[in-house]
């Protein structure tokens, strides 16, 4: 019996121990776990969507306001808007992960829970590709590789596909829409004028220094867009859209090239967005078939 025991302990101190997890986050903090995420809390409605994408969304315990796909996520206890946090609910809920977003989250709350102890990953997409860059980050802090692996390559192959079927279409000039009053767009550096890149477009207001500027009624006449593309709050296109028909004398206008993606398709930094830039896609390939009309 004693050679048994002695047998068996040597066996179980043979075996190796688990490997630590460790991550590199966009801010260039690496992040550490003993084991793999088993409480975890998302500080921004994208980010609970990339949980669930990457096969991690039964260990979600809290969520913020508008998180609220896939419809499971609308269960989840909140802990405040990812622009004003409940640190106490969060702390309550003894997250042993929180996912932040580097540009949306305060930073003094990130540091404020660090300094709690918790352990804090920021994460931040500028283009679209780097969303399945997150995808497989999330299932690795979680240990659902397979899945986020897995979803980050079909989200990979998908973009490879729109890029080759649009992205050297004859360009279009495009005036991209956020809201009226302000009167608000996007520059370059923003994943929407990456959506407009990938379907061959070519964003009017690319070069100014802002990520989301305002900008002026004359700016956009000044710069004719043959596309005018509009977001709003909701799945429904938004009526001011509309209102630019009255500059009749832009190009966009003239050819009727005035269009909606619902915002959650184009400005969530989500798998999604693939099906936001898709409806893009075709409303500049309409654009493109009206020419010469």
């Amino acid at each position: 019996m004693k050679r048994i025991c002695l047998s068996l302990l040597c066996a179980l101190a043979c075996l190796p121990a688990a490997a630590e997890i460790v991550v590199t986050d966009v801010s260039g903090k690496t992040i550490k776990l003993a084991a793999p995420a088993r409480r975890i809390i998302s500080l921004a409605p994208h980010i609970t969507e990339l949980v669930y994408a990457a096969g991690a969304g039964d260990r979600m315990v809290g969520n913020v306001e508008y998180g609220d796909h896939p419809p499971a996520a609308k269960a989840l206890p909140k802990v405040g808007g990812y622009s004003r946090l409940d640190l106490e609910v969060i702390v309550a809920l003894k997250p042993d992960l929180v996912l932040a977003w580097e540009s949306g989250n305060a930073p003094a709350s990130v540091a404020r829970l660090r300094a709690l102890g918790l352990t804090v990953h920021l994460s931040q997409s500028n283009r679209i590709e780097d969303i399945a860059g997150e995808l497989e980050r999330i299932g690795k802090l979680a240990g659902t590789e397979a899945a986020a692996n897995a979803a980050a390559a079909a989200f990979r192959e998908r973009y490879a596909r729109l890029g080759a079927r649009y992205s050297q279409r004859p360009p279009v000039d495009v005036f991209y829409q956020i809201w009226k009053q302000p009167l608000m767009t996007v520059n370059g550096k923003q994943i929407i004028s990456d959506a407009i890149r990938l379907c061959g477009g070519r964003n009017v207001f690319a070069a100014l220094p802002i990520l989301a500027p305002t900008v002026t009624v004359e700016a956009v006449i000044a710069a004719n867009p043959e596309v005018i593309v509009a977001s709003g709050m909701d799945n429904a296109r938004p009526e001011w859209l509309d209102d630019w028909r009255r500059w009749n004398t832009m190009a966009a206008v003239t050819k009727d090239n005035l269009y909606f993606v619902p915002p959650e398709l184009i400005q969530r930094h989500t798998p999604r967005i693939l099906d936001g830039a898709e409806q893009l896609c075709q409303h500049l390939e309409t654009a493109r078939g009206k020419r010469g009309r």
